[in-house]
């Protein structure tokens, strides 16, 4: 959502034209420049419909190569390079978010909106590609994580389900023992008696 001051929010870095055509969606701009997503690692058209982005995480790029070769992906919902994005490569900039992001809440609408895609095409196609829906996924990754830090540190269990993004602590305990049989309390004596 807008703020009434974001047109004024801006990085020495962007031009205000460009910030303006940006949260303006201004189609007139379309291919003049293109805008990356430092946190997404997406680059988009001026007009895309996506949510808008903070402009300190904003990158302008003139040609669609320069965001190419700056790894940047192009955005599913767009299509600033004119193609499709193939979905193995799509689903992998999403992987990679997860593996980055696991401790933050995540839920399908915030990886659709972070991978400019509709939270039902994700979903079908994220378990197409990977055998596992987004939340198995998630939840996969959160356990591996939970493993590691009930093998390598002395960190509560509470504290160790915050840490992964599980901060219900019952929660964390039931999800743990579902994918691995054992509570973490077990796990980690099972662990230490190793």
């Amino acid at each position: 959502m807008e703020s009434p001051d974001q047109d004024r929010i801006l990085p020495q870095s962007i031009d205000e034209k460009y910030w303006h055509a940006i949260i303006h969606n201004d189609n007139s701009y379309d291919g003049t420049f293109f805008y990356g997503v430092q946190t997404t690692g997406i680059f988009c058209r001026p007009s895309c419909k996506s949510r808008a982005p903070k402009a300190e995480n904003v990158l302008i790029f003139q040609h669609v190569e320069e965001a190419l070769a700056r790894k940047f992906r192009p955005c599913k919902r767009c299509k600033p390079t004119g193609e499709r994005v193939p979905d193995q490569e799509w689903i992998y900039g999403i992987t990679d978010y997860i593996e980055h992001h696991y401790a933050e809440p995540l839920t399908l609408e915030v990886l659709a909106t972070v991978s400019h895609g509709s939270p039902y095409h994700l979903h079908r196609v994220f378990k197409r590609i990977t055998g596992r829906t987004p939340v198995q996924y998630i939840q996969d990754k959160r356990i591996t994580e939970a493993r590691k830090l009930l093998e390598h540190t002395g960190l509560t269990v509470t504290d160790i389900g915050r840490q992964v993004g599980i901060p219900n602590s019952a929660y964390f305990i039931t999800v743990f023992r579902k994918h691995t049989g054992l509570t973490p309390a077990h796990y980690r004596e099972r662990h230490e008696n190793l």
